[in-house]
Protein backbone atom coordinates (compact mmCIF):
# COMPACT_ATOMS: atom_id res chain seq x y z
CA UNK A 1 0.00 0.00 0.00
CA UNK A 2 1.60 3.36 -0.41
CA UNK A 3 1.81 6.40 1.67
CA UNK A 4 0.76 9.67 0.87
CA UNK A 5 2.09 13.51 2.95
CA UNK A 6 2.11 16.57 2.18
CA UNK A 7 1.06 19.91 3.10
CA UNK A 8 -2.19 21.75 2.99
CA UNK A 9 -2.61 25.43 3.82
CA UNK A 10 -6.03 26.19 5.37
CA UNK A 11 -6.95 30.10 4.25
CA UNK A 12 -9.98 32.98 4.45
CA UNK A 13 -10.66 35.90 6.35
CA UNK A 14 -10.95 36.61 9.90
CA UNK A 15 -12.97 34.83 11.66
CA UNK A 16 -14.88 32.10 9.52
CA UNK A 17 -13.44 29.42 11.71
CA UNK A 18 -10.36 28.23 10.16
CA UNK A 19 -8.82 26.77 13.79
CA UNK A 20 -11.77 25.02 14.80
CA UNK A 21 -11.81 23.40 11.22
CA UNK A 22 -8.40 22.31 11.80
CA UNK A 23 -8.92 21.69 15.12
CA UNK A 24 -11.78 18.93 13.96
CA UNK A 25 -9.93 17.62 11.33
CA UNK A 26 -6.89 16.32 13.11
CA UNK A 27 -9.28 15.19 15.97
CA UNK A 28 -7.10 17.19 18.98
CA UNK A 29 -6.98 21.26 19.98
CA UNK A 30 -4.33 22.29 18.25
CA UNK A 31 -5.00 25.74 17.81
CA UNK A 32 -6.35 27.99 19.88
CA UNK A 33 -9.67 29.41 19.26
CA UNK A 34 -12.18 32.38 19.71
CA UNK A 35 -15.17 34.40 18.32
CA UNK A 36 -12.69 37.77 18.18
CA UNK A 37 -11.19 38.16 14.45
CA UNK A 38 -7.15 37.33 14.16
CA UNK A 39 -6.85 35.27 16.69
CA UNK A 40 -4.41 33.41 15.17
CA UNK A 41 -1.39 35.32 14.76
CA UNK A 42 1.36 32.58 13.69
CA UNK A 43 0.59 29.97 10.99
CA UNK A 44 0.09 27.21 13.13
CA UNK A 45 1.00 23.60 11.60
CA UNK A 46 -1.28 20.65 12.89
CA UNK A 47 -0.62 17.16 12.07
CA UNK A 48 -2.70 14.12 11.02
CA UNK A 49 -1.17 10.83 10.76
CA UNK A 50 -2.06 7.75 10.07
CA UNK A 51 -1.08 4.17 8.55
CA UNK A 52 -1.86 5.43 5.16
CA UNK A 53 -1.28 9.32 5.25
CA UNK A 54 0.33 12.36 7.12
CA UNK A 55 -1.29 15.71 6.33
CA UNK A 56 0.33 18.56 7.68
CA UNK A 57 -2.13 21.74 8.22
CA UNK A 58 -1.34 25.37 8.09
CA UNK A 59 -3.63 27.21 9.91
CA UNK A 60 -3.05 30.57 9.05
CA UNK A 61 -3.90 33.80 10.14
CA UNK A 62 -7.07 35.99 8.51
CA UNK A 63 -6.46 37.45 6.21
CA UNK A 64 -7.77 40.97 5.64
CA UNK A 65 -7.19 45.12 4.51
CA UNK A 66 -4.05 45.93 7.23
CA UNK A 67 -4.51 48.67 9.70
CA UNK A 68 -0.89 48.09 11.95
CA UNK A 69 2.17 46.76 11.19
CA UNK A 70 1.23 43.58 13.14
CA UNK A 71 -1.61 43.61 10.33
CA UNK A 72 0.88 43.57 7.42
CA UNK A 73 3.10 41.12 8.99
CA UNK A 74 0.31 38.37 9.70
CA UNK A 75 -0.81 39.04 5.76
CA UNK A 76 2.96 38.40 4.93
CA UNK A 77 2.42 34.96 6.73
CA UNK A 78 -0.23 33.74 4.62
CA UNK A 79 0.77 34.79 1.18
CA UNK A 80 4.33 32.50 2.89
CA UNK A 81 1.85 29.27 3.94
CA UNK A 82 0.52 28.94 0.29
CA UNK A 83 3.59 28.58 -1.05
CA UNK A 84 4.41 24.69 -2.29
CA UNK A 85 1.59 23.24 -0.90
CA UNK A 86 -0.12 20.25 -2.21
CA UNK A 87 -3.91 21.66 -1.83
CA UNK A 88 -5.16 25.29 -0.63
CA UNK A 89 -8.51 25.34 1.55
CA UNK A 90 -10.00 28.97 1.54
CA UNK A 91 -12.84 28.41 4.35
CA UNK A 92 -15.32 30.82 4.16
CA UNK A 93 -18.16 31.26 6.40
CA UNK A 94 -21.62 31.04 4.90
CA UNK A 95 -23.75 31.88 7.77
CA UNK A 96 -22.17 35.34 7.74
CA UNK A 97 -23.00 35.35 4.08
CA UNK A 98 -19.81 34.40 1.68
CA UNK A 99 -18.75 38.00 -0.25
CA UNK A 100 -16.45 40.12 -1.02
CA UNK A 101 -13.72 39.45 2.04
CA UNK A 102 -13.72 35.89 0.21
CA UNK A 103 -13.33 37.63 -2.93
CA UNK A 104 -10.31 39.52 -1.73
CA UNK A 105 -8.78 36.50 -0.19
CA UNK A 106 -9.13 34.07 -3.26
CA UNK A 107 -8.11 36.99 -6.07
CA UNK A 108 -4.73 37.74 -3.63
CA UNK A 109 -3.63 34.23 -2.09
CA UNK A 110 -5.86 31.28 -3.84
CA UNK A 111 -6.15 32.22 -7.43
CA UNK A 112 -1.99 32.35 -8.02
CA UNK A 113 -1.54 29.02 -6.66
CA UNK A 114 -0.79 25.98 -9.21
CA UNK A 115 -1.82 23.48 -6.02
CA UNK A 116 -5.69 21.83 -6.19
CA UNK A 117 -7.75 24.76 -4.52
CA UNK A 118 -11.08 23.60 -2.40
CA UNK A 119 -13.81 25.64 -0.93
CA UNK A 120 -14.98 24.84 2.79
CA UNK A 121 -18.36 26.23 3.04
CA UNK A 122 -18.56 26.46 6.87
CA UNK A 123 -21.10 27.00 9.94
CA UNK A 124 -23.88 25.34 7.46
CA UNK A 125 -25.57 24.34 11.16
CA UNK A 126 -26.36 27.60 11.54
CA UNK A 127 -28.73 28.37 8.33
CA UNK A 128 -31.90 26.57 7.16
CA UNK A 129 -32.94 24.69 4.30
CA UNK A 130 -32.71 27.16 1.15
CA UNK A 131 -30.40 29.58 2.51
CA UNK A 132 -27.72 27.03 2.30
CA UNK A 133 -28.17 26.62 -1.54
CA UNK A 134 -27.67 30.24 -2.23
CA UNK A 135 -24.70 30.22 0.22
CA UNK A 136 -22.60 27.42 -1.75
CA UNK A 137 -23.64 29.17 -5.23
CA UNK A 138 -21.70 32.03 -3.76
CA UNK A 139 -19.18 30.65 -3.04
CA UNK A 140 -18.51 28.31 -6.22
CA UNK A 141 -18.55 31.99 -8.12
CA UNK A 142 -15.43 32.88 -6.01
CA UNK A 143 -13.00 31.14 -8.92
CA UNK A 144 -12.07 28.08 -10.19
CA UNK A 145 -11.97 25.43 -7.86
CA UNK A 146 -11.26 21.69 -7.85
CA UNK A 147 -14.37 21.12 -5.49
CA UNK A 148 -16.35 23.40 -3.23
CA UNK A 149 -17.38 21.46 0.05
CA UNK A 150 -20.26 22.00 2.20
CA UNK A 151 -18.91 21.27 5.82
CA UNK A 152 -19.74 22.36 9.20
CA UNK A 153 -16.71 22.18 11.76
CA UNK A 154 -18.57 22.43 14.82
CA UNK A 155 -21.32 19.35 14.08
CA UNK A 156 -18.19 17.15 11.88
CA UNK A 157 -20.65 17.87 8.69
CA UNK A 158 -18.70 16.77 5.48
CA UNK A 159 -15.46 16.93 7.42
CA UNK A 160 -14.76 13.35 6.12
CA UNK A 161 -15.38 14.02 2.47
CA UNK A 162 -13.30 16.75 2.87
CA UNK A 163 -10.58 15.25 3.92
CA UNK A 164 -10.79 12.31 1.67
CA UNK A 165 -10.28 14.82 -1.27
CA UNK A 166 -7.42 16.55 0.56
CA UNK A 167 -5.74 12.85 1.37
CA UNK A 168 -6.78 12.32 -3.35
CA UNK A 169 -4.39 15.27 -3.65
CA UNK A 170 -1.38 14.74 -2.01
CA UNK A 171 1.59 12.60 -3.37
CA UNK A 172 3.31 9.44 -2.60
CA UNK A 173 5.97 10.02 0.17
CA UNK A 174 7.48 9.71 3.60
CA UNK A 175 6.00 10.99 7.00
CA UNK A 176 7.55 14.78 7.85
CA UNK A 177 6.94 14.06 11.34
CA UNK A 178 6.84 10.89 13.96
CA UNK A 179 3.46 9.84 14.13
CA UNK A 180 2.81 10.66 17.65
CA UNK A 181 3.44 14.60 16.63
CA UNK A 182 0.53 16.53 16.56
CA UNK A 183 1.91 20.05 15.70
CA UNK A 184 5.02 22.09 15.36
CA UNK A 185 4.69 24.99 17.74
CA UNK A 186 7.41 25.63 20.51
CA UNK A 187 5.66 24.48 24.13
CA UNK A 188 6.75 27.99 25.41
CA UNK A 189 4.87 29.22 22.00
CA UNK A 190 1.55 26.60 22.70
CA UNK A 191 1.59 27.76 26.71
CA UNK A 192 1.54 31.63 25.84
CA UNK A 193 -1.24 30.55 23.13
CA UNK A 194 -3.49 29.07 25.89
CA UNK A 195 -3.50 31.97 28.01
CA UNK A 196 -3.71 34.26 25.07
CA UNK A 197 -7.11 32.61 24.34
CA UNK A 198 -8.81 32.37 27.90
CA UNK A 199 -7.43 36.37 28.07
CA UNK A 200 -9.56 36.68 24.41
CA UNK A 201 -12.89 34.98 26.31
CA UNK A 202 -13.13 36.64 29.01
CA UNK A 203 -11.45 40.48 28.45
CA UNK A 204 -14.03 43.26 27.16
CA UNK A 205 -13.98 43.97 22.83
CA UNK A 206 -11.65 46.89 23.12
CA UNK A 207 -8.41 45.20 23.97
CA UNK A 208 -8.26 41.80 22.57
CA UNK A 209 -6.18 42.49 19.43
CA UNK A 210 -3.83 44.31 21.76
CA UNK A 211 -3.18 41.51 23.76
CA UNK A 212 0.26 39.31 23.50
CA UNK A 213 1.25 36.80 25.84
CA UNK A 214 5.19 35.67 25.98
CA UNK A 215 6.59 33.04 28.47
CA UNK A 216 9.22 34.54 30.01
CA UNK A 217 10.44 30.85 32.43
CA UNK A 218 8.97 27.66 32.39
CA UNK A 219 11.42 25.37 34.47
CA UNK A 220 9.96 21.72 35.49
CA UNK A 221 11.05 19.74 38.87
CA UNK A 222 9.49 16.78 41.08
CA UNK A 223 6.37 16.63 38.88
CA UNK A 224 5.58 20.40 38.75
CA UNK A 225 5.60 22.84 35.82
CA UNK A 226 6.18 26.34 36.77
CA UNK A 227 5.33 28.94 34.41
CA UNK A 228 6.00 32.40 34.24
CA UNK A 229 4.22 34.56 31.70
CA UNK A 230 3.88 38.41 30.75
CA UNK A 231 0.31 39.39 29.01
CA UNK A 232 1.62 42.57 26.92
CA UNK A 233 -1.03 45.39 26.30
CA UNK A 234 -0.65 48.61 24.70
CA UNK A 235 -2.15 51.14 27.07
CA UNK A 236 -2.42 51.51 30.97
CA UNK A 237 -6.32 51.81 30.58
CA UNK A 238 -6.28 47.89 28.70
CA UNK A 239 -3.88 46.90 31.94
CA UNK A 240 -6.88 48.24 34.42
CA UNK A 241 -9.23 45.62 32.24
CA UNK A 242 -6.77 42.85 32.03
CA UNK A 243 -5.93 42.90 35.38
CA UNK A 244 -9.61 43.79 36.69
CA UNK A 245 -11.84 44.80 40.04
CA UNK A 246 -9.33 43.44 42.65
CA UNK A 247 -7.30 41.04 40.47
CA UNK A 248 -10.24 39.00 39.36
CA UNK A 249 -9.99 39.22 35.45
CA UNK A 250 -6.47 37.83 35.62
CA UNK A 251 -7.02 35.32 38.40
CA UNK A 252 -9.84 34.14 36.12
CA UNK A 253 -7.67 34.30 32.85
CA UNK A 254 -5.21 32.23 35.12
CA UNK A 255 -7.49 29.50 36.47
CA UNK A 256 -8.72 29.11 33.59
CA UNK A 257 -5.07 28.45 31.51
CA UNK A 258 -3.83 26.59 34.49
CA UNK A 259 -6.46 24.04 33.86
CA UNK A 260 -6.17 23.80 30.08
CA UNK A 261 -1.94 23.10 30.70
CA UNK A 262 -2.55 20.69 33.21
CA UNK A 263 -4.42 18.89 30.53
CA UNK A 264 -2.03 19.30 27.95
CA UNK A 265 1.30 18.56 29.81
CA UNK A 266 -0.08 15.76 31.99
CA UNK A 267 1.53 17.19 35.41
CA UNK A 268 0.80 19.78 37.73
CA UNK A 269 1.43 23.47 37.07
CA UNK A 270 2.09 26.74 38.98
CA UNK A 271 1.29 29.48 36.87
CA UNK A 272 2.20 33.23 37.65
CA UNK A 273 1.19 36.03 35.47
CA UNK A 274 2.21 39.43 35.18
CA UNK A 275 0.10 42.50 33.24
CA UNK A 276 2.72 44.67 30.92
CA UNK A 277 2.54 47.80 29.25
CA UNK A 278 4.10 48.19 25.48
CA UNK A 279 2.93 51.46 24.02
CA UNK A 280 1.78 50.62 20.54
CA UNK A 281 3.42 46.97 19.77
CA UNK A 282 0.95 46.69 17.10
CA UNK A 283 3.17 49.75 15.14
CA UNK A 284 6.20 49.51 16.30
CA UNK A 285 8.89 46.81 14.10
CA UNK A 286 11.20 46.63 17.91
CA UNK A 287 8.55 45.28 19.87
CA UNK A 288 7.38 43.06 17.15
CA UNK A 289 10.63 41.71 16.60
CA UNK A 290 10.56 41.15 21.04
CA UNK A 291 7.19 39.57 20.17
CA UNK A 292 8.26 37.09 17.52
CA UNK A 293 6.40 38.71 14.84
Amino acid sequence: MTFRSGFVAVVGRPNVGKSTLVNALVGRKVAIVSDKPQTTRSDIRAVLSTEDYQVVFTDTPGFHKPRTLLGSRLNELVGEATQGVDVVVQVVDAHAGVGRGDAFVFERQVGPVGSAKFCAVNKLDALRGREEVAQLQAAADLGAWDEVVPVSAKTGRGLGVLLELVVSRLPEGPAYYPADTDADQPLEVRLAEIVREKALAVTRQEVPHSIAVVVDELEVEDGLTKIHASLIVERDSQKGIVIGKGGETLKTIGSRAREEMERVLGVKVFLDLRVKVLKEWQRDPKALQRLGF
